[in-house]
């Protein structure tokens, strides 16, 4: 299924400048892991070094967020908009 990604301000810069991208994917997990394959940098902003998605990076899939679905294994559907919502906090180096 083709989804729409959409990248914050603060990590386009790790995406060629995009502000959202579509992908084919199934899940999030699968529709995360190629934004990660087409631009590799945003990887370490995204997930921490043991490959787990970091606390303060929050995806919505529409409104809903994943972390109350079915987590990165969360389907979307054809026209799907996923959201990477950063936490705004400080004190974590990447």
């Amino acid at each position: 299924m083709m989804a729409t990604i959409t990248i914050p301000t603060a990590l386009r810069q790790y995406a060629g400048g995009s502000a959202s991208l579509s992908l084919e994917a199934e899940t999030v997990g699968s529709l995360l892991r190629g934004l990660v394959e087409q631009h590799p940098t945003l990887g370490k902003h995204l997930f921490s070094e043991q490959g787990k998605l970091r606390s303060f990076v929050n995806i919505y899939v529409g409104d809903e967020d994943i972390r109350y679905l079915d987590g990165q294994d969360t389907p979307v559907a054809a026209g799907d908009t996923v959201s990477i919502i950063p936490a705004i906090a400080g004190g974590s180096y990447v």
